[in-house]
């Protein structure tokens, strides 16, 4: 396996704190002796690996923090990662039985936390999974290196196959290392947490080689070759490139794609935000939230969300938004940019409209004047490289097509998963996407 990379100090993520600090074994105790153990237990049923969570917040209570983790990475091989960036909120927590007498929910992602690196600061993840079964001789190609391709990297390795991830960017780990807000995990605790699923067997990461649909050049592998040389493929692609506004100005220096821009507050030291006294971010999903929120927290003195409806039409989580505002982001509603000012191709500032019903109307223009703009409008599909796996489907969004129960495409060699197929959900769906998936592929190959 090719070593994985160490960040460069001077990242602008290495700025933030957590949001959500870790538990002490003493807090972690006291919480985890208010869960009721409910019998049929609706946190199980909101989270989609289907973690026991009762059982775990059981053993946390009497000690066996060992045991906690097990039962938790047994479900979810990302149990770590997942117990920091999951919406627990709208998730498990969010089903708690508390919230209906009106009091606080279980902190079941703090708990989580809490097992999960409590016991991997002693223990290796393979000593924590079922035992490693011996080689089978069998190659599974993963192209991608998100969550998805990750996981099912694990637990591909755990059954004694090869797992040779393919990754076009220098930097692995896709949403989990480069898109997650740096308050709620850092680059870092993402690539310690890949380190400990490689060591459960034989996985190879291959960075900075893209996998094309034709003919493949330097830095590439054919979509064919692959079919060729490996027994089964995984396409964990995730999405593509941000989504553009397509209006006049939109290519100045200061306007950035909110992933790409989240990506290099977490990733590139040559990002300086010094000279930003407002920035602007166009969207209403949780990304916006994200980047807003991220801005704000930077020292950005003046940070406004532009949303073309109104906050009951947001995509992006309540919780999420609530956090944003107490800590000074505004939110400017039924507005759109018909035009990014520029002077000497930089941002200097944007023409807004009047919305309604999602689009611009006359009256109410306004120039506002502003250093930064992240478009957060959504993402293109990662999903070209499709065609040159015959077989393989797309949805009229774009997205793979796969049996929900299987995870297989329309090839017969080809599974996918993640957020290429889901259209771009948490970081726990596509955990449980790839338990699927391998499951099938496990089955096709011969083993019970």
């Amino acid at each position: 396996m090719h070593p994985l990379p160490v960040l460069p100090d001077g990242r602008l993520e290495q700025r933030f704190s957590e949001s959500k600090p870790a538990y002490s074994a003493a807090e972690a105790v006291t919480e985890a002796n208010r869960c009721l153990y409910c019998v049929e237990a609706p946190c199980i049923k909101a989270c989609p690996t289907g973690i026991d969570i009762p059982n775990f917040i059981h053993k946390i209570s009497t000690g066996n923090t060992t045991g906690a983790a097990r039962t938790i990475l047994k479900e979810n091989i990302l149990g770590a990662s997942c117990a920091r960036v999951c919406p627990v909120e709208v998730l498990c927590a969010g089903a708690c039985v508390y919230n209906a007498w009106g009091r606080e929910p279980i902190a079941i992602g703090r708990l989580q936390r809490f097992a999960t690196e409590e016991t991997l600061e002693t223990r290796s993840m393979a000593s924590l999974m079922p035992a490693k079964k011996p080689p089978t001789g069998k190659k599974i190609a993963l192209v991608g290196a998100g969550p998805a391709s990750i996981a099912a990297a694990g637990l591909l390795a755990l059954e004694g196959h090869q797992a040779v991830i393919f990754e076009k960017k220098s930097i692995p780990g896709g949403l989990n290392s480069l898109g997650i807000a740096p308050y709620k995990q850092s680059g870092k605790q993402a690539l310690e947490e890949m380190e400990w699923v490689f060591g459960l067997g034989d996985v190879q990461l291959m960075t900075e080689v893209s996998v094309v649909a034709g003919q493949a050049g330097m830095g590439e592998v054919s979509a064919e070759a692959l079919l060729k040389d490996f027994d089964a493929v995984f396409l964990g692609l995730g999405l593509g490139a941000d989504s553009k506004l397509n209006v006049a100005g939109e290519g100045s220096a200061g306007v950035y794609g909110a992933v790409d821009l989240i990506e290099m507050i977490k990733a590139d030291p040559a990002l300086k935000l010094d000279h930003v006294r407002r920035a602007l971010v166009i969207g209403g999903g949780n990304t916006a939230i994200d980047i807003a929120h991220e801005l704000k927290l930077l020292g950005v003195a003046d940070v406004a969300m532009v949303y073309r409806r109104g906050v009951d039409g947001m995509s992006g989580y309540v919780h999420e938004l609530a956090s944003a505002r107490k800590h000074g982001v505004r939110l400017m509603e039924h507005r759109v940019v018909t035009e990014f000012l520029a002077e000497g191709g930089k941002l200097t500032g944007v023409k807004l409209s009047r919305a309604e019903n999602g689009k611009a109307v006359s009256g109410g223009e306004e120039t506002l004047s502003c250093e930064l703009v992240a478009l957060a409008i959504g993402q293109a599909t990662a999903t070209t490289i499709a065609s040159g796996f015959p077989g393989v489907a797309l949805d009229k969004h774009g997205n793979i097509t796969v049996d929900p129960k299987t995870g297989r495409t329309g090839h017969a060699k080809v599974w996918s998963g993640g957020d290429c197929v889901n259209g771009g959900k948490e970081v726990v769906n596509a955990v449980q996407e790839a338990k699927i998936a391998v499951r099938d592929i496990i089955r096709a190959l011969g083993a019970k």
